[in-house]
Parts: structure tokens; C-alpha cells; sequence
């Protein structure tokens, strides 16, 4: 197989090992450690290969690597120029993965993106990319901060809106006519649909708007377990934070099913079905027609 430069996110364990070894290191020492103890058996022409702007291609994808590690707080910057692990870090290494879409949906790494701290751009371009890539890559990003920037709304918006919103999106996406129950005593249940007209088969729905980081505890789940059991057997909790690890599995043990909705999944649910957003431009791209030609 023909030896290629790694992609950045390639580079997130690398990194760490690095780290984990030699304690704090200097940002452009590092980079190089990186370098030679794991790709240095690359093509010299690989390794001299440079971006439009002239720097080490394989360099400056280690150096995004750095920043989208240290943004998911699994490295950091004790003094300036100078970076070293952190014990989130070292529990990756001893996971041994890191994806580049379980960093994206990394609690720290969205908070600290929602306050404002993200770097302007999203990632590197890829030099061999076709023009088509291009403008994948390009509405990838606009994609992105719309999501980011609907969760920040979702944060601040009152609460029992929040629950309309939550309603409407499950009535879009096909859920059958939504019951809303009323703003106090709703025993832990914030809405119910009916999936038939008859209203034999229920979903109950929890809605939790939180404008911080705040996790879904076990107690929250097992609070809607019980407001749910008295005629149903399907339930799906929703909120703008995380679920901790014995929330997710009181979900999982339950009699009942029990669809669990974070933050990143429900704006990308929102994104998708065109809640609380709007087509903004519509770009036509056309290209050559194959059967054109002079003759008839």
C-alpha cells in the first residue's frame, strides 16, 4: 500500500505518546518528536511536501491535531509555547482510540467551542482535494457553526418553549400528533404523542433545558421512568447537555424503551428536518453535458 501523509486526526494518539513520555515539551519540539518517531519512515518527498502557504504539510496537520487535543482538554498549555498531557489525556491512551467524531461531540471540546474559544477554521485542507471536495468541505463548516450556534439559542431559550420545540421537531420528523401536558404537575412528562390516530401506542417525552453543562443524572432518568409506566412503554428524554454514564445505563435497563437525546444529536436532528433554521443561499453548480457535441 502506497504510503500517504497521515490525515490530522491520524495524529491524536501520537501525540498523546508522545506527551505521556517526555512530560512538557515545546509546542515545535513537539511537532517534530511526532515527526520522526512515528512517520519517519515516510518518503522524503513526503515529509518536505508543503501547504500553498510553504509549511511542512505533515507538521502543520500535527500542529491542528494539537490545538482540537488541547480544545478537548486532553492536553494544555501550562506557559506559553510549551503543552503537556493532562490526566483526560492519558485516559484516552488508555482507551487507545480517539475519532475525530467522538472528539467533536466531546463535552469540553462543544463547551468550549459555545463560548466563543473554537479556532476560525475547522480543519486542514487537504491539497489533493478535487474542487468538489472543496465545496463539500466548505459546506461542512457552515453546517457545523449553524449547529454550534443553534445549541447556544437552544441554552438560553425559556424552558417550556424549549419543549414545544421539542414536540414539533418528533411531530416533523413523523411521530404522529404531539399532546402537550400542563406546565406543573406533569408527574416528570413534559409531552405525549400518539403514533395512532387512536392513541393505543404513546410516547412519552421528557424535555430538559439546561443553559450549562450540567449532565443528566440517573435520578432524572428513573424520575421519568416512573411517570411513564403507568401506560407506557416507549420514552424519549431530550436535553441540551450530556447524559452521565448511570444515566445512559438506567436507560438501557429499563423495562421500558427509552431513547436517550443529547445536545449534538438533537441539533443535528434540528439541522436535518429544518428546525430553527432556514435555507440561507442556494448555489447551482453545473458542469459539462457528456452528450453535447457539434453533431446531431
Amino acid at each position: 500500500m502506497e504510503k500517504q501523509i497521515p490525515k490530522f486526526q491520524e495524529t491524536f494518539l501520537p501525540i498523546l505518546k508522545v506527551l505521556d513520555k517526555v512530560g512538557t515539551i515545546k509546542t515545535s519540539e513537539l511537532k517534530k518528536k511526532v515527526r520522526d518517531e512515528f512517520y519517519g519512515d515516510l518518503p522524503k518527498e513526503l515529509l518536505e511536501e508543503t501547504t500553498k502557504n510553504g509549511d511542512i504539510l505533515i507538521l502543520n496537520r500535527i500542529a491542528w491535531a494539537k490545538a482540537y487535543l488541547k480544545q478537548g482538554g486532553m492536553i494544555e498549555q501550562p506557559e506559553r509555547a510549551l503543552v503537556r498531557i493532562t490526566d483526560k489525556g492519558r485516559k484516552i491512551l488508555k482507551k487507545g482510540s480517539l475519532t475525530l467524531k467522538e472528539l467533536l461531540h466531546d463535552e469540553e471540546f462543544l463547551a468550549r467551542e459555545l463560548k466563543g474559544r473554537r479556532t476560525k477554521e475547522k480543519g486542514v485542507v487537504d491539497e489533493n482535494a478535487s474542487p468538489q471536495d472543496l465545496i463539500d468541505a466548505g459546506f461542512k463548516a457552515v453546517e457545523t457553526s449553524a449547529k454550534t450556534d443553534l445549541l447556544i439559542r437552544l441554552r438560553g431559550i425559556d424552558p417550556f418553549y424549549f419543549q414545544k420545540v421539542i414536540l414539533l421537531l418528533l411531530e416533523k420528523m413523523g411521530y404522529g400528533d404531539f399532546i402537550e401536558t400542563p406546565k406543573s404537575n406533569d408527574g416528570g412528562i413534559d409531552g405525549v404523542i400518539s403514533q395512532d390516530k387512536l392513541g393505543l401506542e404513546k410516547i412519552y417525552i421528557q424535555a430538559k433545558r439546561y443553559a450549562e453543562n450540567n449532565k443528566i443524572r440517573e435520578g432524572d432518568i428513573r424520575n421519568f421512568i416512573g411517570a411513564m409506566s403507568r401506560d407506557a412503554n416507549k420514552g424519549i428524554f431530550v436535553t441540551t447537555s450530556t447524559f452521565d454514564e448511570k444515566a445512559v445505563q438506567k436507560a438501557r435497563d429499563a423495562g421500558q424503551k427509552i431513547i436517550l437525546i443529547d445536545g449534538p444529536i438533537l441539533v443535528d436532528l434540528m439541522y436535518k428536518y429544518g428546525i430553527g433554521v432556514q435555507v440561507r443561499n442556494i448555489y447551482e453548480i453545473k458542469q459539462v453535458d457528456e452528450d453535447f457535441s457539434e453533431e446531431e
